[in-house]
Formats: C-alpha cells, sequence, structure tokens
C-alpha cells in the first residue's frame, strides 16, 4: 500500500492525497461506505461502483455471516462480493465493546455472545488478525480496546495499555502468518485515550513509532461535546506522521468532516448516510430534508437540484415521500444512494477547494448550509 500526499492546504491542515492499494487508486480526503456485512444496505453492486472506491467491512458481522470458510473457499471478500476495488474491515473491536454489558474482557482478549444465536466466542488480537487475513481486505484494523463514554482517567488510561498490548499481539500474528491471497495487505493500528489530551498524545506517539501504513483515531464521536473531539483531532494529527493516512473512525455528518479534513484527516466512514437515509433524512446542498414530513406531499421538484446522482433529477420529492409512506423498498434505495452520492461530491469538492487554496474559506461558508434543516 502506498499513500502519495499531492497538496496541502496553505490556509489549515487540509490535504490531498492518493492512496493506492492493490486494488486501486483512492484520492482522499476519502468517505468509505459502509458494507458491514459485504454489502451496503438497500444499494446494489452496481451502484457502488459507480460512486466508491473503496467500501468498509466488518470482521465482526463477517466472521458470523458468511464466515471465514466460505470468505476463504471463493477466494476472499472481493470475489464473493465481485467488488474489484478497495476494502477495508474493520477489526470487530468496537461491535464487541458496544455490547460490553454481555461481554468478558481478559488481557488476552475477550469472551462476548453472539447476536445472531446467543452462543459464545472468543476474540483476541490474534483471533481478529487471523478473520482479517481470510477476509482478505486490502486495509486491517488493529484489535483494539474502546472505551466507553464517558469513562473516567483511570478508565481510559487502562484502555490504552491494553490496546498497546494487543496490538503488540496483532503485529506478531501478522508478522508470522503471511497473507491468504496474492496482495498485500496494510495495517493501521488505532490510537485510543477517550477525551484526555494526555492519553491521547501518548498512544499517537507509541503508536507513531511503529510500522504501519496508516494510522487510526478510534473512540471519538461517542456522545462527547464535539469541540473536545475537534481539539483532540488536531492534537493528534499534529503528532502523526505526514506521509502516512490519517483515518477518523466513525464520524459522521457532512459538517464533521468538513471539520475533520480541515484538521489534517484524509479517510472517514459512517453509518450515517445509509442509515439516516433508510429513515427519510436526505443531505442535500441546501440543508437536511425529512422527507416524510407533509410539507413535501405536493413538491414536485427534484429531490435535489443541486445533486448530480441520476436519483436527483429522476424522481421527486413528493414521489420519494409516497414511497416512503407506502413501505416500498425503493425508497430506501433511492435515499440511501442520493445521500452516498452527497458524501462522495462533498469530498470531491473538498479536495478542488484544497488544490485552490481557498479551502478554509468554503468550509466557513458551507457548514452552516449542510447544517440547515429544511
Amino acid at each position: 500500500m502506498k499513500f502519495h500526499l499531492i497538496k496541502t492546504d496553505n490556509f489549515s491542515k487540509a490535504r490531498v492525497g492518493i492512496l493506492e492499494t492493490e486494488h486501486g487508486k483512492i484520492k482522499t480526503p476519502i468517505f468509505m461506505t459502509i458494507a458491514s456485512s459485504g454489502f451496503v444496505k438497500s444499494v446494489p453492486i452496481q451502484e457502488l461502483y459507480k460512486i466508491s472506491d473503496i467500501i468498509l467491512g466488518n470482521t465482526y458481522h463477517l466472521y458470523f455471516r458468511p464466515g471465514i470458510k466460505t470468505l476463504h473457499k471463493v477466494g476472499g471478500i472481493h470475489y464473493f462480493m465481485n467488488w474489484k476495488k478497495s476494502i477495508l474491515t474493520d477489526s470487530g473491536g468496537f461491535q464487541i465493546f458496544s455490547m460490553r454489558k454481555l461481554n468478558k474482557k481478559t488481557e488476552n482478549g475477550v469472551m462476548f455472545k453472539s447476536i445472531i444465536n446467543g452462543s459464545y466466542h472468543f476474540f483476541s488480537p490474534e483471533k481478529s488478525m487471523e478473520i482479517q487475513r481470510y477476509i482478505g481486505g486490502d486495509i486491517i484494523m488493529a484489535f483494539d480496546d474502546c472505551p466507553s463514554f464517558p469513562c473516567s482517567y483511570n478508565e481510559a488510561k487502562e484502555s490504552v495499555k491494553i490496546t498497546h498490548s494487543w496490538l503488540k499481539k496483532c503485529y506478531s500474528y501478522l508478522d508470522k502468518n503471511p497473507e491468504k491471497y496474492n496482495y498485500k495487505q496494510g495495517f493501521f493500528p488505532i490510537i485510543q485515550g477517550s477525551i484526555y489530551p494526555d492519553l491521547r498524545q501518548y498512544s499517537a506517539e507509541k503508536i507513531s513509532l511503529l510500522k504501519a501504513e496508516g494510522y487510526a483515531i478510534g473512540g471519538l464521536s461517542l456522545g462527547e461535546n464535539k469541540e473536545i473531539t475537534f481539539n483532540i483531532i488536531d492534537l493528534l494529527t499534529n503528532v502523526l506522521p505526514k506521509k502516512k493516512p490519517r483515518y477518523l473512525m466513525g464520524v459522521g455528518y457532512p459538517e464533521d468532516l468538513l471539520e475533520g479534513i480541515s484538521l489534517g484527516v484524509d479517510m472517514f466512514d459512517c453509518v450515517i448516510p445509509t442509515r439516516n437515509g433508510r429513515h427519510g433524512m436526505l443531505f442535500t446542498w441546501k440543508g437536511i430534508i425529512n422527507i416524510k414530513n407533509k410539507k413535501w406531499e405536493k413538491n414536485f421538484s427534484c429531490l435535489d437540484e443541486f445533486g448530480n446522482s441520476y436519483v436527483d433529477k429522476l424522481y421527486s420529492k413528493s414521489y420519494v415521500r409516497h414511497l416512503f409512506l407506502s413501505k416500498e423498498n425503493l425508497a430506501k434505495e433511492i435515499a440511501s444512494i442520493h445521500n452516498i452520492y452527497f458524501y462522495y461530491n462533498l469530498l470531491k469538492k473538498a479536495r478542488i477547494h484544497i488544490m485552490h487554496n481557498n479551502f478554509f474559506s468554503w468550509k466557513k461558508s458551507i457548514i452552516p448550509l449542510l447544517k440547515k434543516r429544511i
């Protein structure tokens, strides 16, 4: 995996680059659409090919369905999905720790209960790496300990200690167990430390010394004030190597992406565009629409006059509202495709403005529009 830094904005830390895996080139900053179980809900794969250069799968979900035996037999996740572009796989740590009341954590890993059939399973750093080898993502993530929010300083400190201990085990496993398929997998460690700047800086400094293809910031956007979120990101991007990609996990709304970009982040993922789309929330260049509202009942204008996906011009607001109220599956498909296109084009515009050295002023002018409810 290679990363080429092309341009940094003159008035912020925003940057444009190219991330290259053996499945293609990805222009950064980039938003990665969520395909946790090997599919993006309500979106046909031919539509993904038009929009996305990289998608995100999840170790936890793929481990249960379809299972690593199936994935290995077919030759990995790319063949299983018929997806010839890049894939990043999360380690499953966040999904396990989000159900921490049902789990038992030890220094070696976590025992947890399956949400599918109630069976018990144990994930260790080595097990997560093994599964991700079998899945075959182009970029794989470290198995980390994500603390809850809020948590005490001592709890966050212990979480950092465990994360770094498990990280060593991840490296050890990968060194001894090469890729299963005929391409290389990049590896990203994850920075933890909750909302405590000194723990975050310590974690980033330790992790920056390790050989890695990129670095991830985890454990944010869990309920903390956004000012705290951005202050931590600002701190960490000052520490992390400038010539490696920075990935902010699980963030977020359009305005959050632009703020993250201005602080030097290159990669993002979040369920918001597709999950919220399936519930009728549409992100547009004039603001946020709840398409189920009665105000759109007789509005026959196109879905987004400034959008550039085919669904924006093909369907009216009134018609899509009708589909939602009729509980027609096509409604979820249209809304999801629209939102994915919107996120893709938002970051495309961000890249253009960075190249023209006017990203900061553009961001300041557009964020109030993106947050507006209409």
